[in-house]
């Protein structure tokens, strides 16, 4: 069985981030799964104006989650800018009524902000209150991109996982994903660097901080563990518990190697079974609370 981390869809053919692909509807991703054997699937709601020309809203994906019962795992969202655009808003109402509709966390958390403001840290101390998981995309830049910014080495994620050592954090993007090796640069922290890895900041932190999670999808997932295929069978041994499978599926005809890949890894047993069963979805029932 394969629970995906990490997908977007929207009921119209809506127009996504760069402007140059739609995204893909409900029937054409459950196609796609039902082709790669993915049994259910996190549907991220995307609210922030950096990310989305389309905001697609958790009262969407918790329709379309109800529409298919079984295959879709509904999230929550919001941006700290939201009813104010202050650090003293209170999220914790529209977090319990999301929760109490069935939300099994919150993001793709995209606010292109430091990832130390304090709208942010005020977002992140009220879901942390609530108990849900976030997940959040890491922004190279401030302006000219999306998500938390955070400088090289990533020390205002740091101050985040110190500060809300209950708030369970699932980490995503090019600029997260390359500091999987200590020879991450400013000039590559946004793309997706490849060859020797010398474990970096991404393994410190997943040792330090245990509310430090991994989400495997999308390019920059994919890249960081098969970059170095020795050191990625390492690092998914090391963190077993704490990552978990995801493609980050947004439009049709999308590739999606990491399923191909980690269907081998399986095959060839070059992971422990029960490791891979953890990263293929057990890892996501435990931290979603799945009834599977």
């Amino acid at each position: 069985m394969l629970i995906d981390i990490h997908a977007h869809t929207c009921r119209r053919r809506a127009i996504g981030p760069t402007l140059k692909w739609t995204f893909v509807t409900p029937d054409e991703m459950l196609s796609v799964f039902d082709a790669h054997g993915i049994t259910q699937a996190v549907l991220l709601p995307l609210v922030s104006p950096e990310c989305q020309r389309h905001p697609i809203e958790p009262e969407e994906v918790l329709a379309i989650a109800a529409e298919h019962p079984g295959r879709f795992i509904p999230f929550c969202n919001l941006d700290p800018r939201m009813i104010g655009n202050s650090p003293k808003t209170d999220f914790l109402p529209m977090l319990d009524f999301y929760k109490q509709a069935g939300c099994k966390g919150v993001g793709e958390y995209t606010a292109n902000l430091p990832f130390d403001d304090p709208m942010q840290m005020n977002v992140f101390k009220q879901v942390e209150e609530i108990g849900l998981p976030l997940l959040f995309h890491v922004g190279h830049t401030l302006g000219g991109c999306y998500g938390c910014y955070d400088d090289l080495g990533l020390p205002r994620l740091e101050k985040v996982l110190q500060t809300c050592p209950n708030l369970r954090l699932l980490g995503h993007s090019q600029a997260f994903w390359a500091e999987i090796s200590a020879d991450c640069t400013q000039e590559n922290r946004g793309k997706y660097p490849t060859g020797k890895v010398t474990p970096g900041r991404v393994v410190q932190l997943m040792r330090q901080y245990p509310n430090l999670y991994g989400d495997l999808s999308a390019g920059s997932g994919y890249t960081a563990i098969t970059r170095d295929p020795d050191f990625g069978l390492a690092f998914l041994t090391e963190f077993q518990d704490r990552l978990l499978f995801g493609t980050d599926l947004c439009w049709p005809g999308q590739q999606m190697p990491i399923v191909a890949w980690f269907n081998k890894v399986r095959q060839d047993e070059l992971l422990p079974a029960d490791a891979w069963e953890k990263i293929a979805w057990k890892n996501a029932q435990k931290l979603l609370n799945l009834d599977i």
